[in-house]
């Protein structure tokens, strides 16, 4: 593993003496999920709830029982299903949740299923930790707060959550922003929030983490530059580097991985200088000038 030197030293998270009010005064409601997460929201403040093993490895079956299910339905429904699966999910992993609690653990903690959230865990507790040692107190992630133990409610079962850190809720994420620049026409300042997107991402090899979870809406806004959202897709092995560095040599254009073709497809010319910045940003070279700037020598590969 690297370790980070140079620069001042990251900011341990504020510690509040009580929850901000917002938090307690009335029901929060869902703003996304992940395989091991689900996140509400109030004003200006976000909150996590850790779903169980038994939750997360029903969505992964459920995923890639809808993954399947999409490769034999008409492109647009097949892109539909999987582009926006929430309701799906939720729906078919209640039906599953009581078959998984009936069957002996052992039926499924021995699955590949398993192997996968073991998987995932694993790289979204070191992403966390990556987080918090390097990039807390800077403006690339939003600023988190601590608090006694409090109990607040959701608008979904379980009606009541215990809680003692909240984040900072950003004005959206980077995907809906493009999407609402495109719809207006707005291409110039579409393709300066592209931009400044990559500069994130530099900025992260500068402290020594690398996110191989670059899709848009794991990115949000605070004020004029861009935020990474979920750190669980932090990594700061460049052995590891170099393995994603060397994929990029086989995958579609950059801005067609990101789901950027159907919304450029009227701006090509966007869409041809955002790949030429990426390709000139994240590659070997790049990464690697910035990562000694601030990794000692002998850990970095």
């Amino acid at each position: 593993m690297t370790h980070h030197k140079g620069g001042p030293a990251p900011l341990k998270p504020r510690v509040l003496s009580h929850a901000p009010s917002e938090l307690t005064s009335g029901p929060l409601h869902r703003l996304g999920e992940g395989i091991d997460k689900v996140v509400y929201a109030s004003d200006h403040w976000v909150v996590k709830r850790v779903r169980t093993p038994y939750d997360a490895i029903a969505l992964i079956g459920i995923w890639k029982m809808l993954r399947t299910v999409a490769r034999f339905l008409p492109r647009r429904l097949g892109s539909r299903l999987m582009e926006r699966p929430a309701s799906q999910i939720r729906f078919l992993g209640a039906l599953l949740r009581a078959p998984m609690w009936i069957l002996p653990r052992s039926v499924w903690f021995t699955t590949h299923m398993w192997q996968i959230w073991k998987l995932h865990h694993a790289q979204d507790v070191h992403g966390h930790g990556l987080a918090q040692s390097r990039l807390s107190g800077t403006s690339l992630i939003p600023e988190t707060v601590t608090f006694p133990p409090t109990f607040i409610q959701i608008d979904e079962w379980p009606e009541w959550l215990a809680i003692s850190e909240a984040t900072e809720r950003v004005e959206g994420t980077l995907q809906r922003r493009l999407d609402q620049l495109a719809g207006a026409g707005s291409f110039e300042e579409l393709e300066l929030w592209l931009n400044r997107f990559l500069d994130l991402r530099r900025a992260g090899w500068q402290l020594g983490v690398f996110s191989v979870d670059a899709h848009l809406k794991n990115f949000g806004l605070s004020g004029d530059h861009v935020v990474l959202l979920d750190p669980g897709g932090l990594i700061d092995s460049w052995e590891e580097i170099e393995r994603r560095l060397d994929s990029e040599q086989s995958q579609p254009p950059p801005h067609v991985r990101l789901g950027l073709a159907a919304m450029l497809s009227s701006r090509p010319d966007i869409a041809e200088r955002f790949d030429a910045r990426w390709k000139a940003t994240v590659n070997h070279a790049e990464v690697r000038r910035h990562w000694l700037a601030t990794v000692p020598r002998e850990h970095a590969g």
